[in-house]
């Protein structure tokens, strides 16, 4: 079984350390579809198996084969096989089910009715071919950087005085997360916003995930990657743009701004590392709040207590031993079930979704993120940037360009105001929210899309 992917031209944490019973970061070294669309006249295949094989065609035009260290920018399209979602979805339907969880809630783990519910969807009524046409329908491109392939969308603006926005997003996450955003940042008059709060978009697949390149060598930590981006908007032809991220975006965002000051004009960030030094020192050593905190604080330590003490196993697995998540890329379900169990708030938003309750998030979303880490056999290699990160979390990085911040509750902790002006000084928006949690640009893109316009609009002038 192969999927195909195609270029055409030339226009791609943690270290937990149990300290009792807390944990303290450290740095440590489907349905049957279309039949598979035929490769362009001279395009360039990229054909994965078990492993990844590039087979090298005549350029068009002044294009060059995909070969490491290839500056160009070629387009790219990517194309599931049938025989590919067929395999998925007899996969699926031979799961060898565990038995149900011995507790009536969820503190076992993602419950055996979810993974049923999810997996009779996937088998049933979930067709990839339509996330797939949605992507392939946006301008999407790769180039070698570093010796790595990027893949990456670039949507630019009809207003000629957009602002360049790069967008990072994390694990479990994927360029999916980031389409909803897309049209609302570039096409805001369609979106009940102004002409002059126009973005060019770029939303580049970390390495190792998704449609980029697995790297095949030691390094690529978030300050790396931050190197890389900068790299990318220079061949874009972006001199000065802004950053947004979350997740391991968030690192990756904050680097920018650190290590490339007159390349960032700002930063925008929905879980940054904004925890002072006191707080994350009682936390870690099992303490309860420290008297003289905030309603608002009391709140953002509570949540991060229980992240470190009941949150990690999934981080600690990975940045560990991530090579041995074998299983993730053997079992659709399995798999599955690693992504939704991140953390308990968009895990219990998934369950209910699946229970057939309107949320942010749909079945189909859902499908279409762990179906790409399936498809693209990224479940292990993406796990490695746990293994490589030298950063602390949430730790501030000494971020001194403008700075964006989006608190969402059901984040893994809802940074207060307070903290934020401490953390970051040239911080210029902060906006509290009543609803959204990890996934901001995918549960709540108007929120996420107001929020850059807003903290943005004073930068571009």
């Amino acid at each position: 079984m192969r999927s195909t992917i195609l270029f055409a031209g030339r226009h791609q944490f943690l270290t937990l350390v149990l300290a009792g019973t807390a944990g303290v970061f450290f740095p440590m070294t489907v349905a049957q579809g279309e039949t598979k669309a035929p490769p362009a006249p001279g395009a360039e295949t990229l054909a994965a198996t078990t492993g990844v094989a590039i087979v090298e065609a005549p350029a068009v035009g002044a294009a060059a084969t995909a070969t490491p260290n290839n500056e160009t920018i070629r387009p790219f399209q990517f194309h599931a096989t049938n025989e590919q979602l067929a395999d998925l979805k007899r996969r699926v339907k031979t799961t060898k089910w565990p038995n149900r969880e011995l507790v009536g809630d969820a503190t076992q783990g993602v419950n055996l009715a979810t993974m049923h519910k999810l997996a009779d969807y996937w088998v049933n009524q979930y067709d990839w071919r339509g996330v797939e046409a949605r992507l392939n329908a946006l301008p999407m491109f790769v180039t070698n950087i570093d010796g790595v392939d990027i893949q990456f969308i670039h949507v630019k603006s009809k207003n000629p005085n957009a602002l360049p926005l790069i967008i990072t997003h994390g694990w479990p996450g994927s360029i999916i997360e980031e389409l909803k955003v897309i049209d609302p940042l570039t096409n805001p008059t369609a979106h009940g916003g102004s002409a002059a709060d126009s973005f060019d978009v770029v939303i580049p697949s970390l390495p190792g995930y998704g449609f980029s390149g697995k790297p095949t060598e030691l390094g690529w930590e978030p300050t790396r990657i931050a190197r890389t981006w900068v790299t990318l908007m220079d061949r874009l032809g972006y001199k000065k743009f802004v950053a947004s991220g979350g997740d391991w975006g968030d690192p990756v965002t904050e680097q920018l701004a650190v290590n490339s000051p007159e390349q960032v004009m700002g930063i925008h960030l929905n879980m940054p590392s904004a925890v002072p030094a006191e707080i994350m020192k009682a936390y870690t050593a099992g303490e309860p709040a420290p008297a003289g905190l905030s309603a608002d604080e009391k709140r953002a330590y509570e949540q991060l207590s229980f992240f470190v003490s009941k949150g990690l196993g999934y981080a600690n697995e990975m940045r560990l031993r991530p090579q041995t998540l074998y299983a993730l890329e053997d079992s659709p379900v399995g798999l599955a079930a690693w992504i939704l169990d991140h953390d308990d708030r968009s895990r219990d938003l998934i369950s209910r979704v699946f229970d057939g309750q309107s949320e942010g998030l749909t079945r189909d979303d859902v499908l279409d993120n762990v179906t790409l880490y399936w498809l693209t056999n990224t479940a292990v290699s993406s796990a490695r940037l746990y293994w490589e990160n030298k950063l602390v979390f949430f730790k501030p990085q000494g971020v001194t360009i403008p700075v964006v911040i989006s608190s969402f509750p059901d984040e893994l902790y809802q940074v207060p105001k307070s903290w934020a002006e401490k953390a970051f000084p040239g911080m210029i928006y902060y906006k509290r929210h009543p609803k959204g949690g990890h996934f901001a640009s995918w549960e709540q893109p108007q929120l996420f899309t107001d929020d850059l316009r807003n903290g943005f609009r004073s930068l571009r002038h």
